[in-house]
């Protein structure tokens, strides 16, 4: 009975969150995000990105509310992301760490803000990272700043929110990505996983399967349920090692069938922070032994299995209480955004207000056409714009089934083409849908360019057709 009733005690003591607990899970993650962009980055500049998305287009879209935010010239950029390797370096060794992660997060914010053009989830995902990345203690061992440090003895652990808080920033990209698919488009009519599964018909052996309707329902439903159980089976001492057995699997597939950039890759080595502290002292042991002579000065103590349960370690209550509040806005903030869509009228996939920054993962196969007619009503000419003339190819893909860009080009379209007086800018815009004929997404009445961009309802936007019609493939 006694034996009994302490047990009870230490698994009520381990959901206490001011528990002190080991750092290594936290410092484990700090190391495999920093590498993580710091490879992004390196990967980013060679292929010739910065040049292609940021310095050789003629106009940039920005975000509502911040297009004060200047584009540099040329060197300029290239010294942005010369920071951003360089400071992602810092945060994964811990050298100058809360200065690293600050840069980290100022220049990887500033680069995601220029263009919604280049607008994908794991940027996001990387952002809300280094914002509470800055906001923890997690180079207060396994760093380089506390190589030299009798106090990495005493920061050895930390508050178990601390550690908690990165856990509930990988779930939530899960959790919400599952709630996302909780769709028509996703469950019933299986798209655009149809499309997308199809489009791979090619390869050998699998190819004929992944043309079979039966196939992608299953799939679609499959995903789903990952998304919304995965974080709790992770979470779990017993159930974790098969949860993470298949993430990896589900990773690895979705990066081998679907082009979406690093973030099979980033959710891989992100949810390695729900392992033991023992996993993680082995492996960031064997990592500082490989890199050569530097093991025994920047490796964490080993400590007593439960002691200094409450010990205060070298933070501050004051400093402890505004970390947590900060991070827990983060938090909050993450859960409520993905809901804001509830606020405008429409079918938000075809809106697609609300849509960024809510974990939207997967969920729109969309193409479209557009063109832009002016007028001068000073002297009634009328004539066509292609966009083209002045976008990039990726631009104009984009631009053509988004409203809120379609407007700001209004106005770009407005002031560029202007010759006597203010201009009336009409678009024609024809879009698809996940495998929809393609029908007109805006008002082709309406002068947007007197129209603003907003986070108010669009009335312009016309609404999605029913009923769903017989999937046909596009491409994005």
């Amino acid at each position: 009975m006694i034996a009994h009733e302490a047990h009870k005690r230490i698994r009520l003591i381990r959901l206490l969150p001011w528990r002190r607990q080991s750092i290594a899970p936290l410092a484990g993650f700090r190391v495999v995000f920093g590498l993580l962009v710091f490879c992004a980055t390196v990967r980013f500049w060679a292929h010739g990105w910065i040049e292609e998305l940021y310095v050789r287009p003629r106009y940039l879209f920005p975000y509502y509310g911040f297009e004060w935010l200047p584009r540099p010239e040329a060197p300029g950029l290239y010294a942005v992301f010369g920071l951003l390797a360089l400071s992602a370096l810092g945060v994964a060794i811990g050298a100058f760490y809360r200065l690293s992660a600050v840069v980290l997060f100022v220049m990887f914010s500033y680069v995601e803000l220029l263009d919604k053009t280049n607008y994908l989830n794991h940027y996001y995902y990387v952002t809300m990272v280094a914002a509470v990345l800055v906001l923890l203690p997690a180079a207060r061992a396994w760093s380089w700043d506390a190589r030299h440090s009798r106090a990495a003895w005493a920061a050895a652990t930390v508050p178990a929110w601390v550690v908690w808080a990165v856990k509930l920033q990988v779930a939530s990209v899960y959790f919400f990505g599952g709630v996302a698919k909780i769709k028509a488009d996703w469950l019933l009519e299986a798209q655009p996983l149809k499309i997308w599964l199809a489009a791979n018909a090619h390869l050998p052996l699998v190819g004929g399967l992944l043309d079979e309707t039966w196939l992608a329902y299953a799939v679609a439903w499959a995903a789903c349920a990952f998304d919304l159980t995965v974080p709790f089976f992770l979470w779990r001492h017993r159930t974790r090692p098969w949860a993470y057995a298949v993430v990896v699997v589900f990773h690895l597939l979705t990066a081998k069938l679907f082009y979406i950039g690093i973030f099979p890759w980033a959710m891989l080595v992100s949810t390695w922070v729900f392992f033991r502290p023992e996993t993680h002292r082995r492996v960031l042991g064997w990592l500082v032994s490989a890199v050569g002579g530097v093991a025994s000065a920047v490796s964490a103590p080993r400590q007593a299995r439960h002691a200094h349960v409450f010990s205060r370690g070298a933070e501050t209550a004051l400093a402890t209480t505004l970390s947590a509040v900060a991070v827990a806005a983060l938090l909050l903030m993450q859960i409520a955004l993905p809901f804001r869509y509830l606020l405008y009228p429409g079918n938000l996939l075809w809106t697609e207000q609300g849509f960024r920054y809510s974990w939207n993962i997967m969920l729109i196969e969309k193409a479209g056409t557009v063109d832009f007619h002016l007028r001068d009503p000073a002297t009634g000419r009328r004539w066509t714009v292609d966009p083209r003339r002045y976008l990039t190819r990726q631009q104009a893909r984009m631009l053509s089934t988004q409203p809120d860009m379609l407007v700001q080009f209004a106005h770009f379209l407005a002031a560029e083409e202007r010759r006597d007086g203010p201009l009336e800018v009409r678009a024609e815009a024809w879009v698809t849908l996940n495998g929809r004929p393609a029908h007109l997404l805006l008002d082709p009445t309406v002068d947007l360019a007197k129209q603003a961009d907003t986070f108010a309802p669009k009335p312009w936007i016309l609404p999605l057709p029913t009923p769903t019609a017989a999937p046909v493939a596009v491409g994005r």
